[in-house]
């Protein structure tokens, strides 16, 4: 059987292309019989280096950055699957991360630590940095938000410096209300607003509470304080593209106008978003016995123990700071223990229930499908 020659284009320097490689290793191990060729030092926005001028394969796997790349590779005349949502290359297939749920995440993070003040930093460079600010706005102004916005000089702009960025940061800061929940678009965008805050002498979380995208481990536990982080699949977007790579080298026929999209896995809760922004003190009490508790089995009149409300006037001061009910705030936080434990962890579905305070194990897949439309096995099986 001909072993298949596939070049991957993707820069390892950060956590969310590093998991895409790690998808792309998982198809390749599960038997498929490719010499794989990897240019470790490429980035966006670079041009590939002379050993592709050379190189004869069979597919590219690529994030296709921009337009003088774009028509570099599509010389080859070979497969090609792109990892970037920029569409520099016309009539090849992509795969990404679904933007409008990252956003749709950060914003209900923030509406649940009840930040009515939001903002989004973005990096005006990037297509996919702008796709995720659109819906971060609309989303959070249909939540009652008001909402800032920033835009960076792009990072791989030749303009780019990262000592003015920094000071074009610090005087945004200055100028935002606060507290204030920001959605970086991504962790490096984040940890440079961390940086400004500390210059700034500005109370992380207290006053700003800082979010990042891509879980890049990486950076996000180097922060000072340590980064909250919105997780991508990647290495699920890396494996389906992978996937995708092998059957067009088979002479299968792809659909290329739709993006082939994942759905991210929730977000990593470290000290930079630790903090409740609940001006009524009985509700922000609720809300900490709630998110500290939880996964115990615990019921409103529980958290009633704790506040001198009556039940009636917490779901009425809930409903208005949260939009939601305290028992549907208990099975928010609760399903999503229940996603981390089956993304993370190989505990079996009883050991999961046991953890996430459900008596029975059939219990919790009944509450989890009601809320996600999957059962537990389904989801960890997506993962």
């Amino acid at each position: 059987m001909h072993r298949k020659s596939v070049a991957l284009l993707i820069e390892t320097s950060n956590g969310y292309c590093r998991g895409l490689l790690e998808g792309v290793i998982a198809y390749i191990k599960e038997g498929a019989n490719w010499s794989v060729h990897l240019e470790q030092e490429h980035e966006p926005g670079s041009t590939p280096l002379s050993w592709l001028k050379s190189w004869s394969g069979d597919g590219i796997i690529a994030r296709i950055e921009t337009d003088s790349i774009g028509k570099q590779l599509k010389k080859f005349g070979v497969p090609i699957v792109d990892l970037s949502s920029a569409r520099y290359v016309d009539g090849v297939p992509w795969a990404d991360t679904e933007d409008k749920a990252i956003s749709k995440l950060a914003v209900e993070h923030f509406a649940g630590l009840g930040f009515k003040q939001v903002a989004y930093c973005g990096d005006a460079g990037f297509e996919w940095s702008s796709r995720r600010c659109i819906h971060f706005l609309a989303l959070a102004e249909a939540a009652g938000c008001v909402v800032h916005e920033h835009q960076s000089v792009a990072r791989y702009n030749s303009d780019f410096n990262l000592a003015t960025e920094k000071r074009r940061i610090m005087e945004w800061l200055r100028e935002l209300p606060r507290p204030v929940g920001i959605m970086c678009c991504y962790d490096f965008k984040a940890q440079q607003v961390l940086d400004a805050c500390r210059q700034l002498n500005i109370a992380v979380p207290a006053e700003v509470a800082v979010l990042g995208v891509d879980d890049d481990q990486l950076i996000c536990e180097l922060s000072e304080p340590t980064l909250s982080s919105v997780i991508p699949d990647t290495k699920r977007t890396g494996y389906e593209a992978a996937g995708l790579l092998d059957r067009m080298m088979s002479g299968e026929r792809v659909a290329t106008e739709q993006p082939m999209l994942t759905q991210p896995l929730g977000i990593r809760i470290r000290q930079s978003t630790d903090t409740l922004a609940i001006e009524d003190e009985e509700v922000a009490k609720a809300l900490q016995y709630i998110r500290r508790h939880a996964t115990a089995n615990i019921r409103v009149t529980d958290i009633l123990r704790q506040v001198s409300l009556s039940r009636r006037a917490l779901e009425h001061r809930f409903k208005k700071w949260i939009g939601h009910t305290p028992h549907e705030e208990i099975q928010r936080v609760r399903i999503n223990r229940i996603k981390e434990l089956l993304s993370e962890t190989g505990l079996s579905i009883h050991e999961i229930a046991e953890r996430a305070g459900f008596e029975y194990h059939e219990y919790m897949a009944a509450a989890f499908k009601r809320e996600t439309g999957m059962t537990p096995t389904e989801y960890r099986a997506g993962v």
